[in-house]
């Protein structure tokens, strides 16, 4: 199982009583336990934190919020992502505006991919209705 060290596991835990709006929406249908996955919130894994964990299907879950667009944070989540992927945890990275907007499809899409039917590991929004392609 991926851990972290003990300063790892204090930020995990004041992250956990922290949870911003679109965490919250998340965590509330993933401990649902959605097609019978197991997720962990704000899990600690080496130096960084995972929003969401399921350790079963080694699948982290990101949830973006409007910070991921300032500075530098492209290029560190493109590195935090790469070390998570070199310990065998595929990372899926969701907007917030669409846990906001399109929370069954977030879930749908999360549950997808943890079975393997997508093989992006990026939410593009809900499928348009029928008829609208």
């Amino acid at each position: 199982m991926l851990h972290g060290p003990k300063s790892t596991q204090k930020r995990a835990r004041a992250l956990r009583r922290n949870l911003t709006l679109p965490e919250v929406l998340l965590w509330q249908a993933l401990r649902q336990r959605p097609a019978g996955l197991k997720f962990r919130k704000q899990h600690p894994a080496g130096r960084y934190v995972l929003d969401f964990f399921c350790v079963e299907c080694r699948l982290a879950i990101e949830v973006d919020g409007m910070a991921l667009e300032c500075g530098d944070a492209q290029q560190r989540d493109a590195q935090r992502d790469a070390w998570i992927l070199s310990q065998g945890v595929h990372v899926v990275r969701i907007p917030a505006a669409d846990v906001l907007t399109h929370l069954e499809a977030v879930v749908r899409f999360i549950v997808g991919t943890a079975r393997g039917d997508y093989p992006s590991t990026s939410f593009a929004g809900p499928p348009p209705p029928p008829g609208e392609d």
